[in-house]
């Protein structure tokens, strides 16, 4: 009905209203089809509605990574984690991108912060397998596998 009245001179203004759009669930989508560089941009405008919004960098960060934007990556899971330190994916991705930069000091913080709060989940015994390994290679002491992990 708002098209008739706009088109014999109703002024149709409650209709040219502008809807916000979902931008990280956007993102999330492109992400998954693979388009990494529009997930960005979507990420980017979904970060100018909420520019203190932790999991938003945190999956900026992911796509920076798989493209390669590494220094990038970094400065987001940075900032993500001076917003919510108990991102437990932010500990671990910024981890592997330190131990690629050659800071293993730095990475075996990430792994064993990443260790203390270990998300919970159908895959989460992987990714705790895969940075408690890296974590020993490293030689660093620290929680290898914290109770918070173990099957009940």
């Amino acid at each position: 009905m708002g098209f008739w009245r706009r088109l014999f001179g109703g002024s149709g203004a409650d209709d040219l209203a502008p809807q916000r759009l979902d931008y990280l669930n956007e993102a999330l989508a492109l992400e998954r089809q693979g388009d990494y560089e529009a997930a960005l941009t979507s990420y980017r405008l979904a970060l100018r509605d909420h520019p203190n919004d932790a999991r938003i960098l945190q999956n900026m960060a992911i796509a920076l990574t798989k493209t390669h934007r590494h220094d990038e990556a970094i400065r987001h899971y940075r900032r993500a984690l001076e917003l919510d330190n108990r991102l437990a994916g932010a500990h671990y991705g910024l981890a592997f991108l330190l131990l690629k930069r050659g800071d293993p000091d730095g990475a075996a913080q990430h792994l064993r912060a990443f260790l203390a709060q270990p998300p919970r989940g159908p895959d989460a015994q992987k990714w705790i397998e895969h940075a408690s390994e890296a974590l020993r290679d490293l030689g660093a002491s620290g929680p290898t596998q914290p109770a918070a992990a173990e099957a009940p």
